[in-house]
């Protein structure tokens, strides 16, 4: 029996922007009969080489971030970069698995819920991450997040004690340089609130790498085997 009392499910509102296909200054540019003119041509028309953008962060040589925007479907990679602490930056290869939605019936019997907390629409989200810098990211929260079908960022619920369901919500103690782990988030989209997509944005301005694809139930528990029997 778990005297656990789970926490608030954790939300952020996502900033949107609204992109303008014509500004002012461009209007002429954007009517389709304007003259031609005689503007120079641009390095890359005169056969050089585009610029390559630096990645957002710095990380370790021959490491490729993912564009940022990238749009993925469940079982598919992306590296990306972030700053777990100012000083100091992570780098992970994450392969969102699968996704699934159970009721808390299912999974929380024995757990003390609140209000708040049954009103929400409970998921776990299976995931598989490579830490591919130079940071041991031991003992920190897996950067993911969910996305309801209000474009809310709901964060991964965090557990005192195991929670057996899905485990682990984080990274192990230690989770140094080159070392791959499978973990298990728990996310409480509230007012019943859907799973509409998996998102790293670890920051306002970032373009968000989301994954998204079919929410299954969760799998049966194997049995256990049996031991070999007496001869």
């Amino acid at each position: 029996m778990h005297n656990d009392r789970m926490p608030r499910p954790a939300r952020h509102r996502l900033a949107l922007a609204t992109a303008l296909t014509c500004g002012l200054a461009g209007l002429a540019a954007c009517s389709g009969d304007d003259e031609p003119t005689d503007e120079p041509t641009s390095s890359s028309d005169a056969g050089e080489s585009p610029s390559v953008e630096p990645p957002y962060l710095p990380v370790p040589a021959g490491v490729e971030l993912s564009e940022q925007g990238s749009e993925l479907a469940v079982g598919e990679s992306a590296v990306v970069a972030y700053q777990p602490r100012q000083e100091a930056v992570g780098v992970l290869e994450v392969t969102v698995d699968r996704l699934e939605r159970t009721t808390f019936k299912k999974s929380f019997a024995g757990w003390q819920l609140s209000a708040d907390n049954r009103k929400a629409n409970p998921y776990f989200v299976r995931a598989t991450v490579t830490n591919r810098g130079e940071t041991d990211l031991g003992g920190r929260p897996v950067p993911l997040y969910i996305v309801d079908g209000t474009d809310t960022l709901i964060e991964a619920t965090r557990f005192k004690s195991t929670f057996a369901p899905c485990t682990p919500g984080e990274f192990p103690k230690k989770f140094p340089p080159g070392r791959t782990k499978k973990v298990c988030l728990v996310y409480l989209s509230p007012d019943k609130g859907d799973l509409v997509a998996v998102s790293f944005r670890p920051t306002q301005e970032f373009d968000p790498i989301t994954w998204s694809g079919e929410v299954l139930e969760p799998e049966p528990k194997k049995p256990k085997g049996k031991g070999r029997p007496n001869r």
